[in-house]
């Protein structure tokens, strides 16, 4: 049955409905009593206004007036005290880091009508200043690793219940927003490659080789050609790192002519043999044989600085690196001093130690034998669609009671 605290939570949300019921709100569990009878026999109960929560055995309060919840939650501590959890049908929901505004104009952000949904255009690291912004906030929506979320800042957040985003985490406390009773969801969409990174990633080593940049620069600038490049087919193109972006990239390295090298783990070496793939000997060949050589790995501890100076010191000076991944795959700043130091003789990134990368002065920026592009591997409108309509469905099913692709399922437990 109700405990008493119960029984106040329910007379005091009638109290505030304006018709005398505590219309849209209904108290779903497994109490051995229906729930009407749950709820004082007098609430509503359509199928609108139900919210299942992910434990049948918990009881939910489905809430179309969410401040009215939240001041009765305050009075009572029912989150601590009886187990309540109270689900607002409106979440209110922050998307940090569109710096364009995209997501308006994508097709899948209709799936947040309903939401009140608050996007911010510029990038914020400050936890004062993310504090601040994010105080009244149930859900935040991340676009990849553009902005840390820490335990200092979680801490300061009491109102968040939800973090929504697609991939890997890194750059999340993922225990602190257990202990918070913050949940994570996250498609880390195992079977699917990014495309669109694959695409980028093709697309600077042909710059690269090719000297487009240099060549649309002299062209603007009147003098017509600027040197000669080099052909791809019948060079070696080293793939470390033989996941599903890698396993792409072998593909576009064999239509191009080229003949394909893989060094990974010794799991991942398994299965590029399985493919038909030759693997190096050791790492050191690797570095030393490569002609185009792309790095493809998640950067987690034991992948941090991997690549050292010293197996780029091996490469040749004609050889063309490739990092779309991440940056701290390398030695920090062992890019840069084995670029000046002639070894590889160019570089090609799309990805930096701190980003945004906002200062002009920076060393790489200032190479002509380095192609940058600002991490656009995965910004395409098509991959935002696609990743963007699973996040949001993530904040559709949290707000159902039945959240999906839960990191830490612990925390809906808090």
């Amino acid at each position: 049955a109700l405990s008493a605290v119960d029984d106040a939570v329910l007379l005091e949300l009638r109290q505030r409905s304006s018709d005398g019921h505590a219309a849209g709100l209904v108290l779903v569990g497994e109490f051995g009593l229906g729930r009407e009878q749950a709820a004082g026999g007098d609430l509503a109960a359509s199928d609108q206004s139900v919210q299942l929560g992910s434990d049948p055995h918990v009881p939910q309060l489905a809430d179309h007036d969410s401040d009215d919840t939240r001041q009765v939650a305050d009075k009572y501590g029912t989150r601590e005290r009886c187990g309540l959890r109270l689900k607002a049908v409106a979440v209110k929901v922050a998307i940090l880091d569109d710096w364009f505004d995209t997501l308006r104009t994508l097709e899948c952000f209709e799936k947040l009508a309903g939401h009140e949904v608050t996007v911010f255009a510029d990038h914020a690291q400050d936890t004062d200043v993310l504090a601040e912004r994010l105080a009244a906030f149930d859900a935040l929506v991340l676009i990849r690793e553009r902005t840390e979320i820490r335990t200092p800042l979680l801490e300061r957040l009491p109102k968040l219940r939800l973090i929504s985003q697609r991939s890997a985490y890194p750059h999340i406390d993922i225990d602190t927003c257990t202990r918070l009773g913050v949940t994570v969801c996250s498609d880390l969409h195992a079977a699917s490659p990014s495309y669109a990174a694959a695409e980028l990633t093709w697309a600077l080593v042909l710059a690269a080789m090719r000297h487009i940049p240099q060549q649309v620069a002299s062209l603007k600038a009147g003098d017509w050609q600027a040197g000669v490049g080099s052909s791809l087919i019948g060079k070696t193109l080293g793939i470390y790192g033989y996941g599903r972006i890698g396993k792409v990239m072998a593909g576009y390295g064999a239509a191009f002519g080229m003949n394909v090298l893989v060094w990974a783990r010794p799991e991942s070496l398994e299965r590029a043999r399985a493919d038909g793939l030759r693997t190096a000997e050791s790492k050191e060949s690797f570095f030393e044989t490569c002609d185009v050589l792309s790095l493809h790995m998640r950067l987690v501890p034991a992948t941090r600085g991997i690549v050292s100076g010293d197996d780029l010191r091996r490469m040749k000076p004609t050889a063309l690196l490739v990092n779309t991944s991440r940056a701290g795959l390398i030695e920090q700043g062992a890019l840069v001093a084995s670029l000046q130091a002639g070894r590889p003789g160019t570089a090609a990134v799309d990805v930096f130690e701190e980003e945004p990368v906002r200062d002009p002065t920076h060393p790489l920026l200032n190479m002509d034998n380095v192609v940058c592009t600002p991490h656009i591997g995965y910004v395409t409108r098509e991959e935002w669609e696609m990743q963007f309509s699973e996040i949001f469905d993530q904040i559709n099913a949290y707000a159902a009671g039945k959240p999906i692709n839960v990191v830490n399922p612990e925390a809906l437990a808090a």
